[in-house]
């Protein structure tokens, strides 16, 4: 348990403090190109969800929907991360993971009213949606979550067999 909240705390210290040093480095829609033609350092602000999903409603009703469904979102994962954490050792840190994003993004909402977003990748031109490390951790905490689950039924497989 001290090693998911100790990963929940690293993830939400670390986000925050890379959203920090941009907002105070860098002018809103500044761009810093790091690898030419890959990736940029770029500060923008992101209203909605994931790709700017629900962006254009209206702002009061955004901010709220956002905020309940974050709570509601980190109550489902304390209970998954209590029933599952000791099923396989990935579920309790792709649990912390993702709750640690969760949070950061959430601080961002109460804090700024949108979430700070600054990592922005390309190629050819083609960007991907720019995202933050709050982002990163989800997603990862996401495909850990998979990884574990196709192990556990792989185990279960092995045993029924």
């Amino acid at each position: 348990m001290l090693l998911s909240i100790f990963l929940v705390l690293l993830v939400v210290v670390l986000d925050q403090l890379t959203k920090i040093w941009v907002v105070n480095s860098f002018h809103l829609y500044e761009s810093l190109e790091i690898i030419p033609g890959f990736f940029n350092l770029t500060y923008l602000t992101n209203k909605g969800a994931a790709f700017g999903f629900l962006a254009g409603v209206d702002a009061a009703w955004r901010h709220y929907f956002f905020l309940v469904l974050a709570s509601i979102a980190l109550v489902i994962i304390v209970i998954a991360w209590l029933r599952m954490h000791r099923d396989h050792p990935f579920y309790g840190a792709a649990l912390a993971l993702i709750a640690g994003g969760a949070i950061g993004n959430v601080i961002d909402r109460v804090r700024v009213g949108a979430v700070v977003d600054f990592l922005d990748f390309y190629v050819a031109g083609h960007h991907w949606p720019a995202f933050n490390l709050a982002d990163s951790a989800i997603s990862i905490g996401v495909a850990l979550f998979l990884v574990a689950s196709y192990l556990e039924e792989r185990q279960k497989k092995q045993t029924d067999t």
